[in-house]
């Protein structure tokens, strides 16, 4: 019974993480996770790190 449960606990986390990530990629994202990738325009890339935008 406890096996079953953390598989279902896993399978929450995972459907979540990959929810947050079809949708961050909808809205335009191009850095899942940094901070600052808000701030980076279309015509930016953040590449290098967190909050290194800049032009190409």
């Amino acid at each position: 019974m406890i096996d079953l449960i953390i598989i279902a606990v896993i399978v929450v986390i995972l459907a979540c993480a990959i929810t947050y990530i079809i949708k961050a990629k909808k809205s335009g994202i191009k850095c899942i996770g940094c901070p600052a990738a808000k701030q980076c325009s279309s015509q930016h890339k953040c590449s290098g790190g967190c909050g290194s935008c800049h032009d190409d």
